[in-house]
């Protein structure tokens, strides 16, 4: 019984499911039909591609839109739409197909897939979370259909509108443009720079704020999570904006040859793509490296819970923010809104973050021992990209070497899941203390 319980644990389950998935999507990859040139992917660079789309990554060490073919690009949009919305999720979508009843144990796989709270409406949340994903995914494509339609032929712009949105919606990056451009070549254009930051927004900001800004209407009042992530994403994007778009103003190589529209659409892409997303408008080796270490702190915090982003979420970062401002201000508890956040949570709150900590500060030491003679800054940013699964690079993915490639699946496939969801499944017993020790006192600071 100890046993089952074990193997059926929600945090082994989400784990081994996740792996299972990279290896279909990495051995599909190396069928000869998947490629152009008809040899298929090496087993390394098809294991790296199905990883970053199953982690939404959006790191590529094969260029997406001159590699594959049709149907390899099928399956990378599979991966990414599977691993953005969590193979539960899915395996959910397909139960209510054929009428199953849904388990209490999948319900609980469910509420850890999703990070929720509770499993009380999770399969009413599950169904919500496919409409909305059907409905905003479907509206982008068809948007950035309309706009495709003037440079290309129509049925090529509707494939490309709707690889994009899927992408971008799921804050995966990947992109058709060929030559690792991403979306440089519409870097002053409105309608893709506005269309995709509302993808990566709404993809971003988790389904659970979604939902309850869909039942606003109805219930008039917001929780304390959704209130901290809008008011955090918010805050984020306009600082991010606002120093993007001064430090970079001057730059010959960025924003200075754009028109104000441009600067403007620019800094705001710049500046909402790090929260997991990948895409970009500008070359990023080309921006300062005040510009680069802004990011890579983006997207270190990253995206918010329950949504198809990475990173440590910005309410971890909030939290941490609201325990820090507390001692300043010589106050015992943490509080947002009239309300004070539980100890657990903040303990949780450093966990992830210390751990996260650790995990970019020891890939990125051991890619500057695989990696030799590459830029320290560049194998920082590559480092931080993997962890929070962004996907933006300046220019060190296609260049790594196969250990490189196999620390960056692993910090990948660890910032998708989550490290203490890692943790979780590979520890054998959790479980309280049975007594507690006496206090004992240290010194900080």
């Amino acid at each position: 019984m100890n046993m089952r319980r074990y193997i059926f644990d929600p945090p082994k389950v989400l784990v081994a499911g996740f792996a299972l998935i990279i290896l279909l999507g990495a051995t599909l990859l190396t069928l000869p039909v998947a490629t152009n040139d008809g040899k298929g992917l090496p087993w390394i660079d098809a294991l790296f591609t199905a990883t970053s789309a199953t982690c939404v990554t959006g790191l590529v060490v094969v260029d997406t839109g001159t590699t594959f073919t049709l149907f390899g690009q099928l399956v990378i949009l599979a991966l990414i739409q599977v691993g953005g919305l969590g193979f539960m999720t899915f395996a959910t979508f397909f139960a209510f197909l054929i009428g199953k009843r849904i388990s209490l144990k999948e319900r609980l796989l469910l509420q850890e897939a999703l990070n929720n709270l509770s499993i009380e409406g999770i399969v009413r949340l599950v169904k919500r979370i496919l409409v909305f994903t059907v409905v905003i995914e479907l509206i982008g494509g068809l948007l950035l259909t309309i706009r495709f339609a003037f440079d290309m032929p129509l049925a090529k712009a509707f494939y490309f509108g709707m690889f994009h949105a899927i992408s971008n919606f799921n804050n995966a990056g990947f992109d058709l443009m060929g030559e690792f451009r991403s979306l440089t070549g519409y870097v002053e254009d409105p309608v893709v720079t506005l269309v995709v930051c509302a993808l990566i927004t709404l993809g971003g900001i988790g389904f659970i704020v979604m939902n309850e800004i869909y039942e606003y209407r109805q219930t008039r009042r917001f929780s304390l999570h959704t209130k901290l992530v809008l008011i955090t994403s918010v805050l984020l994007v306009v600082f991010g904006t606002l120093f993007i778009f001064l430090l970079e103003f001057h730059n010959s190589k960025t924003l200075q040859p754009l028109s104000p529209l441009g600067k403007f659409l620019a800094s705001l892409f710049q500046a909402v793509t790090p929260r997991t997303a990948g895409a970009n408008t500008l070359n990023i080796p080309d921006l300062t490296q005040p510009t680069l270490f802004l990011i890579i702190f983006l997207m270190f915090v990253g995206a918010s819970p329950g949504s198809t982003g990475g990173g440590i979420k910005t309410t971890t970062f909030v939290t941490l923010l609201g325990a820090v401002w507390s001692q300043i201000k010589g106050k015992e508890d943490v509080t947002f809104f009239k309300k004070r956040i539980v100890y657990d949570t903040i303990y949780k709150a450093l966990t992830v973050t210390l751990s996260g900590l650790f995990i970019v500060i020891v890939v990125t030491m051991l890619l500057t021992i695989t990696e030799t003679g590459q830029d320290f800054l560049m194998i920082l940013f590559e480092a931080t990209s993997a962890f929070g699964t962004v996907g933006l690079s300046m220019g060190l993915t296609p260049q790594l070497s196969p250990i490189g490639k196999v620390l960056i699946m692993l910090t990948m496939f660890a910032g998708r899941v989550g490290p203490l969801t890692i943790a979780y499944a590979v520890t054998l017993h959790r479980k309280p203390d049975p007594f507690r020790y006496p206090k004992g006192r240290i010194m900080i600071g």
